[in-house]
């Protein structure tokens, strides 16, 4: 299938990390214009996504470059293994946990999101996690929890105006999922399998918004109406 990406310019932020750079290495393939944006980037656009200006700068560089953003996918967060899990509960993990992930999205989606309004098209997409479903360790459920509804909210926001927000929700993630599901646990699934999906989410043809898919099997013995 021609997902019709071909010369359409994404930014993926964290687009050098674990599954980022599946991203751009897929978003490739179908022929977009890439541009990686990290803290530290050797190559694209550096841009910190916990700072205001940082962001701004990125993505006018971005648009003087090359003229639009025609989408967004960001993978960037400070990985689960670096909460504590001892800190669950404790509010400055929390809200520093929050500030990473979820505000980080809401900053950069805000600096694209004028330039797409005005070309009556873009595609954001969010890369989040299935702890948002489940309780257990309440900085992993907040930080991706807050993501998601970030991402419906801005949805909800363009409705409308050819500007699609849609986040992806991962369980662990591996280069070899194992297909079985534990009860209480999400599928896993690999950076490829997220690449391809969020290629499709990326694409003109997806009419897809405002949703929160799941990628693996969805949280086994959990439902959600």
């Amino acid at each position: 299938m021609d997902l019709q990406l071909a010369n359409r310019v994404v930014l993926v932020v964290g687009g050098t990390g674990f599954i980022g750079s599946a991203v751009a290495d897929r978003l490739r393939t179908e022929g977009a214009t890439v541009v990686v944006a990290s803290r530290s980037a050797s190559e694209g656009v550096t841009l910190d996504a916990s700072d205001d200006e940082s962001v701004r700068r990125a993505v006018d560089t971005v648009l003087e470059r090359h003229g639009r953003i025609d989408g967004l996918v960001v993978t960037a967060a400070p990985p689960a293994q670096t909460l504590d899990p001892a800190r669950s509960s404790d509010p400055d993990q929390i809200l520093s946990a929050i500030d990473g992930k979820a505000l980080a999205f809401l900053r950069v989606a805000r600096a694209v999101i004028p330039a797409m309004r005005e070309a009556g098209f873009g595609r954001i997409v969010v890369i989040s996690g299935q702890n948002a479903y489940i309780t257990g360790n309440i900085t992993a459920v907040v930080r991706n929890a807050s993501t998601n509804l970030i991402a419906k909210n801005l949805a909800d926001e363009l409705a409308g105006t050819g500007v699609a927000v849609n986040v992806v929700n991962p369980g662990l993630v591996t280069e070899n999922p194992n297909p079985a599901v534990a009860p209480g646990r999400g599928g896993e699934s690999s950076p490829d399998q997220i690449a391809d999906l969020v290629a499709f989410l990326t694409s003109p043809l997806s009419a897809v918004d405002g949703e929160s898919i799941a990628i693996g099997h969805r949280m086994l013995g959990t439902t959600l109406l």
